[in-house]
């Protein structure tokens, strides 16, 4: 929030506005600007130039504290943070509302696209009519309609910030999404195998082990390694595992954008149309090649911002 001071400098009285925001590390920065009435304050300049400030300042921020190299570069960084920052914006600045149906459109796109990685067969009308207006089109599997609804329920968890990295809320998260579709639940006790890819999962007896494993490694890197980096790793070993019977691709996409959002970035949605590129990188990932799998998702968290968020925010 913008608030006002005058300072005495050289024995005159000068009006500023002043804005402060919490960096990650949870310090406090505060930004002034000299303006000419208290009616200044909220001029467009001026919260242009808060927002400019405080992008800046977020971006010295990651530049200092996440490692640079040939795909996090200093403009790639620079720019996940600028769109860590619009985000905020935009989110902040829609009433109840906008906010709902936002996120409710976002839903929708993402249960379709994630749905039909897996093979679903809804269309996007089908799923805007399930989730939308719940309507059951007619001579439709009822696994892919409850799969659609199950999906619903986990990102009104997701988007409440009730969704963290640990065992009880992966299960919870899992359980939502496989409802009624007659999937066991908790961790898998046969063997399974990864669609498109040519590697052995983690065997059944060994899972808990693993699990408990990658949530530690996750809990000693969430403030060393950028988020994006951080979630595409995370996703990659959690589907390397795959510890349940079924649902593993769901509820992985599910816990990716769990860990965006836990840092304040954007969710991102993975297009079926690259499907082929998705799981080629994932498969890159599995032979110790990690930077098509990061190139990847700095773009779809890109595309999805650029492409979703803003041109919602263009047609309001």
């Amino acid at each position: 929030m913008v608030s006002v001071k005058y300072k005495t400098i050289n024995r005159r009285k000068y009006l500023y506005a002043e804005y402060s925001f919490r960096l990650p590390n949870g310090k406090i920065k505060k930004i002034s600007k000299l303006i000419k009435g208290e009616e200044d304050k909220n001029s467009k300049e001026t919260k242009d130039y808060f927002l400019k400030k405080q992008i800046e300042a977020y971006q010295d921020y990651a530049l200092k504290t996440y490692r640079k190299d040939s795909i996090f570069t200093e403009e790639q960084i620079k720019k996940l943070e600028s769109i860590k920052i619009e985000y905020r914006k935009i989110i902040k600045s829609f009433t109840k509302n906008q906010i709902k149906d936002i996120l409710d459109r976002f839903t929708v796109n993402f249960t379709y696209e994630s749905n039909a990685i897996e093979g679903n067969s809804l269309t996007l009308k089908d799923v805007t009519l399930i989730l939308g207006e719940n309507v059951v089109p007619k001579n439709k599997d009822l696994r892919e309609v409850y799969e659609t609804r199950n999906t619903r329920e986990a990102h009104e968890l997701l988007f409440k910030d009730r969704v963290k990295i640990n065992i009880k809320d992966i299960f919870r998260v899992h359980s939502i999404l496989v409802k009624d579709t007659g999937v066991q639940l908790g961790f898998k006790k046969l063997p399974n195998y990864l669609l498109m890819r040519n590697l052995k999962t983690t065997p059944p007896e060994k899972v808990e082990k693993e699990m408990k494993e990658l949530i530690s490694w996750y809990e000693s890197n969430k403030d060393k390694i950028h988020p994006l980096r951080l979630a595409a790793e995370f996703h990659a070993r959690f589907e390397r595992i795959h510890p349940f019977d079924d649902g593993n691709g769901r509820t992985g996409r599910i816990l990716l954008n769990a860990i965006l959002l836990e840092h304040n970035y954007p969710p991102l949605i993975i297009r079926k149309t690259s499907r082929i590129a998705y799981f080629s990188s994932l498969e890159a990932f599995d032979n110790g090649h990690k930077a098509k799998l990061e190139r990847f998702f700095l773009d779809k968290i890109k595309d999805t911002f650029e492409k979703f968020f803003k041109v919602y925010v263009r047609y309001l």
